[in-house]
């Protein structure tokens, strides 16, 4: 049915004029980023069809490239830049509104938090560093690396220069694992253990390195064993 032919209560952009955005189901938000359909289909149906193959997750969505995105048919490029974009702009979103900048991080918990909208359904690793200041209150947080499916690698003298350049005191180490399985490996284990010697040479503390899982975490500070 074309959306010209519902009733205007039904309308995804009607709806969301009347009764907010929130009223809206997944499908009819994309509709209303593609605001149009194709030759065969409406807005709403391509966003049904869109969403479809992705088993109707918002996590699958977001990993899906823009070519991806426009192998559906009725999106194009610019369609899909659209979709990734406001995609981006959610997670920034929930990035910007989980900060920490009033309270200071005391535990491996508030790491996670603060830092699982960025790292949250990415299907590669990134590293990241939390830079703050005496009192551990964030100064910032600053992306080193973006590695492959399984690993990635920063030189040590890189994140001892982000924490000198922010004149911070202490550092907390973040970075997600695709996998699902938030155990260090022996090579997460062997570069805590360089970066944290080369950051105690200029008198800055690595606090902690905790690794991310979407719905989950580890603590190297949390777990005596692999943080000496």
């Amino acid at each position: 049915m074309k959306i010209s032919q519902m009733s205007e209560g039904d309308r995804p952009r009607e709806k969301m004029m009347q009764r907010g955005s929130g009223a809206l189901g997944n499908a009819e938000l994309v509709a209303v980023l593609l605001r149009t359909g194709s030759r065969s289909c409406s807005a709403l149906e391509v966003a049904q069809q869109l969403l479809s193959r992705c088993g109707g997750s918002l996590i699958r969505l977001s990993r899906m490239t823009v070519t991806e995105l426009s192998r559906t048919d009725g999106v194009g490029t610019y369609k899909a830049l659209a979709i990734a974009s406001a995609l981006e702009l959610g997670r920034r979103f929930v990035a910007e509104g989980s900060a920490l900048d009033k309270n200071p991080v005391t535990a491996s918990s508030d790491v996670f938090r603060l830092m699982l909208p960025r790292l949250k359904g990415l299907e590669r690793e990134q590293l990241w560093v939390v830079l703050l200041n005496k009192a551990k209150y964030v100064i910032s947080t600053q992306q080193l690396s973006n590695g492959g499916t399984d690993s990635t690698t920063i030189d040590p003298r890189d994140v001892v220069l982000y924490a000198l350049q922010s004149k911070a005191a202490a550092i907390v180490l973040v970075h997600n694992h695709p996998s699902g399985n938030p155990q260090p490996s022996k090579a997460d284990i062997a570069q805590t253990a360089d970066i944290k010697k080369a950051a105690s040479t200029m008198d800055i503390c690595l606090l902690d390195h905790v690794i991310i899982c979407d719905d989950c975490f580890y603590s190297f500070a949390d777990d005596s064993v692999t943080y000496q």
